[in-house]
């Protein structure tokens, strides 16, 4: 039966890769996350179920087309395949037209899910581009304020017309304005660990920057 399988896979262009029981085929999984998995129900030292719920599992599990084969052909069997994760089952005995068909299923489905891997792949960047946009605006504007008064009261400084008593004040206005800009240029330094530390899930667990609080914040003028 593992002969047939191979010999119809390899004519319809893909190259397998056999196990002769199911602790190997849950190594080999692991080893090389083949997009399409057939699995004998009954096999030595794991069942096929137990090794489609461990692909469930598995991080890219997910995208993996599992076939069961069995002989048993009872509701509460198929049943018993869905539960453990199967997209497809299949009864013996196996025909090679009927296999054909499964496998071509099993592709359409394995284009199907790439196609939405790449598609949510690029909205998480799309969003991840829009927050670093966001970021920039809002570090643009806590710059630029305290810079504004910093420039202004140097220039009045300069120009001669703070009155020495006044001198005093104004330096400390300008320290406290270029401490301001100093805090944002070290946020700017810092904005690969706070991608870590303050971040947020999105879609198959890809992380991502959460930016509101920061933005809004500077947005009011108040310190995050």
């Amino acid at each position: 039966m593992r002969l047939v399988l191979e010999q119809v896979l390899r004519a319809s262009g893909h190259e397998p890769i056999a196990a002769e029981n199911g602790a190997q085929a849950w190594t080999a999984f692991e080893r090389e996350k083949p997009p399409l998995v057939i699995l004998d129900w009954l096999m030595p030292e794991l069942d096929g179920l137990e090794v489609c719920r461990r692909i469930r599992a598995h991080p890219l599990g997910d995208v993996t087309f599992v076939l069961v084969v069995t002989a048993r052909d009872r509701t509460e069997d198929l049943n018993a395949a869905l539960d453990a994760g199967a997209d497809d089952y299949m009864s013996k005995p196996v025909t090679v037209d009927n296999l054909q068909a499964r496998v071509r299923i099993a592709e359409r489905r394995v284009e199907v899910s790439r196609a939405r891997k790449t598609a949510e792949e690029e909205l998480r960047r799309a969003r991840y581009l829009a927050g670093i946009g966001e970021t920039t605006l809002a570090l643009h504007h806590e710059i630029n304020n305290p810079l504004a008064a910093l420039l202004t009261t140097a220039t009045l400084i300069e120009s001669g017309t703070v009155h020495e008593r006044d001198l005093k004040a104004s330096i400390t206005v300008i320290v406290e304005q270029a401490r301001r800009i100093a805090n944002v240029v070290k946020r700017l330094g810092e904005i690969e660990r706070e991608q870590k530390a303050r971040s947020v899930e999105y879609l198959n667990e890809a992380r991502m920057l959460s930016l509101r609080g920061d933005s809004a914040a500077a947005r009011e003028g108040k310190k995050p």
